[in-house]
């Protein structure tokens, strides 16, 4: 044999022949009763089995079952050395939060079972092929973490614990879409920034910045080393991952004072515990998930997210959500209605102006806080329920007077001297501020069917003092992530231009995420005078005159996959009305009016390089197909099983079904 075939299989020793065939078995017997042997399923006898077999006692084995799902990934060891590495910090130590929960199940008396569904990084991903993956990921793992709930029949509640930006909301849509069941979340938390360094979202432009003479070698290996400071959590700014835990909070699904608590502390433990408690009280008592996760609480998510300045990726995962959950799903007509009526009240990262990162606004109160201030503006349902049993409004009450509200705060003011108050701004001190509406929802003749923006990320500096972005240019027209980034890290965009990305929907990638290009622009010191517009989406950690969701997608016919490079465009965004348009207006030597742009489109075949990506995988491609048939961005990319079934049926009836069927 070759030296790498003994290299793999190594040298015998003795012990790997010391091979016992049969064992006595566990120690005692199952506690039967003649009415179990007699009418239970043989599947409730046999799990019996399998837990003694898995060492339980079996005197404790009659509890009440409580699932507990985490998204952990990677391998530790007990003093928390990487042995396998995961695919992020945010679920390095969630691991830890589900050994305390299932701990305080035991001792409660409740048997705990434990599963896991990991999750991928859309940091990792970005400007590869992994983010192919992305948001397909999201409806894949809902349905696993569905079937895994639905294999334990005997389970009385069930715990999700998940931290980032898809492991958290495919873990909400799943406990969702099981709404006779208990169920709870547990964020798992955020990460810290480094005491002297850059956040987690500057870092991913080390690349853009070196090769504009920005930054040197040397600082971006030493920023780059340092700036998850801390092993566990997501990161240190109110992306998806943050946004999303705050949403989690304010649909009522976890205990009061959950979101954003800093990863692998003592506080952020104790709320596994308390987590534990409020599902076992469930169990007990008979709330539901159905009872939380109302029509009613997706109005406080949504408003929350407003008065926090969240992710334009949770106007994704919100209606998925709702259509989880069988309710209303919130249109963009509603989204407008409640960014008009709701504050922007937090400054944190990325949004500001002071941009501190998402621990303080934990410790400043984090989302009861949020709600004290929305209470009296009149913006909150408060007779929703959540997993304690109280309401909202009982939650808020507990909360004002409380001494974890107090002592948070204070923490804050002396050991960090920073002032709560400058980081959950009550409405007036806002107002005064400067912090202005979370996202506006342009239309024109390029997105006829809509499209987003996070207003309130746009450059203060680049907005005229009626409150309005205005920005007419000529388009440098994109067909792939990677051309576009190439362009801007050799001067391929300069001040003034407007980037159109296209083809990147959906049916393009899977509706990729296009971090690297917004948070090149970001840091780089033109990049305020760039505008981007695409039919993919954006990190949550976004900033900039970046328009996003552009629908119809250009792979789908839409008007955005006929520009051209050269074209003008007249992007007008009112920060105040949260009123925007997006308008192709002439290819000539100047810019003429949107019935021109509108003519020129409607005259044009698509761009000739149009396509779907080559790399694109058959899973993301049958994704695109099932969401686009159930309504697809708008309606949250999901899967309506009676709108696809609907389809197949009027397809299979036809001519043409019939003959792709019989082929």
């Amino acid at each position: 044999m070759n030296e790498g075939f003994e290299m793999i299989m190594g040298k015998d020793i003795d012990s790997y022949f010391d091979i016992y065939t049969h064992a006595p078995g566990p120690s005692g017997s199952l506690p039967l009763t003649p009415d179990m042997l007699r009418n239970s399923p043989s599947g409730d006898l046999f799990g019996l089995t399998q837990n003694v077999g898995m060492g339980w006692d079996p005197k404790k084995l009659l509890g009440k079952q409580i699932l507990i799902l985490g998204t952990q990934g990677g391998i530790r060891d007990e003093d928390g050395r990487p042995i396998a590495l995961g695919y992020h910090t945010g679920h390095w130590e969630v691991g830890i939060m589900m050994k305390a929960a299932a701990e305080e199940i035991t001792d409660l008396g409740g048997v705990p079972f434990a599963g896991f569904v990991s999750d991928p990084c859309d940091g990792r991903s970005q400007g590869t092929t992994g983010m192919f993956d992305s948001l397909p990921f999201r409806n894949d793992a809902a349905m696993v973490l569905r079937r895994l709930i639905r294999s334990l029949p005997q389970r009385s509640a069930v715990l999700g614990v998940g931290t980032c930006d898809k492991g958290l909301p495919s873990m909400m849509l799943a406990l969702a879409g099981m709404g006779k069941l208990p169920g709870v979340i547990v964020p798992g938390g955020v990460t810290l920034p480094p005491t002297q360094g850059e956040d987690a979202g500057k870092i991913q432009t080390i690349g853009a910045r070196y090769t504009n003479g920005e930054l040197s070698l040397e600082e971006a290996a030493d920023l780059g080393c340092r700036a998850c400071a801390t092993p566990g959590g997501g990161c240190q700014f109110l992306g998806t991952a943050g946004t999303a835990q705050v949403i989690a909070e304010a649909l009522g699904m976890t205990v009061p004072h959950a979101a954003l608590a800093p990863s692998g502390q003592p506080v952020w433990e104790e709320m596994a515990r308390q987590s534990a408690r409020a599902a076992l009280k469930m169990a007990e008592s008979g709330l539901t998930t159905g009872q939380i996760i109302t029509d009613h609480a997706i109005r406080n998510a949504m408003a929350v997210h407003a008065a926090f300045g969240g992710s334009t990726n949770l106007l994704l995962h919100i209606p998925a959500i709702a259509h989880a959950a069988g309710l209303t799903l919130p249109t963009v007509a509603d989204w407008a209605e409640v960014n008009r009526s709701v504050p922007r009240l937090v400054s944190v990262l990325p949004n500001g102006p002071e941009h501190h990162p998402t621990v303080r606004a934990f410790l400043a109160g984090g989302v009861p806080e949020v709600m004290l201030h929305m209470r009296k503006l009149g913006v909150l349902d408060e007779k929703s329920l959540t997993v304690t049993g109280n309401t909202i409004g009982e939650t808020l009450d507990w909360w004002e007077s409380s001494e974890r509200r107090h002592r948070m705060r204070r923490h804050l003011l002396e050991n960090e001297g920073i002032d709560p108050d400058r980081v959950i701004f009550s409405p007036e001190r806002a107002k005064q501020a400067g912090l202005t509406s979370t996202v506006t929802f342009p239309t024109g003749n390029i997105c006829p069917e809509g499209s987003v923006i996070k207003s309130t990320a746009i450059d203060p500096s680049m907005v005229d003092s009626d409150g309005v972005y205005r920005h007419v240019g000529r388009a440098k027209v994109f067909t792939t992530e990677r051309a576009a980034i190439h362009a801007i890290k050799n001067k391929g965009i300069v001040a003034g231009d407007i980037m159109v990305l296209i083809g990147r929907g959906p049916s393009g990638t899977g509706m990729e995420e296009t971090y690297q290009l917004t948070s090149a622009l970001k840091h780089l010191p033109f990049g305020k005078e760039v505008s981007l517009l695409t039919d993919a989406r954006f990190s949550g950690v976004s900033t900039g005159a970046c328009i996003g969701h552009i629908g119809p997608e250009a792979l789908a016919g839409g008007p955005v996959g006929q520009l051209r490079n050269g074209d003008w465009i007249d992007i007008r965004i009112d920060l105040r009305q949260l009123e925007g348009h997006v308008e192709m207006v002439g290819s000539g030597e100047v810019p003429e009016d949107s019935e021109v742009g509108t003519n020129v489109l409607a005259s044009r075949k698509p761009h000739p390089d149009l396509a779907k990506d080559p790399d694109l995988p058959d899973d993301t491609r049958l994704w695109a197909a099932l969401q686009a048939a159930s309504g697809g961005t708008w309606r949250g990319c999901v899967y309506d099983v009676d709108r696809i079934v609907k389809l197949l049926e009027a397809g299979m009836n036809t001519a043409e079904g019939q003959k792709i069927m019989n082929s």
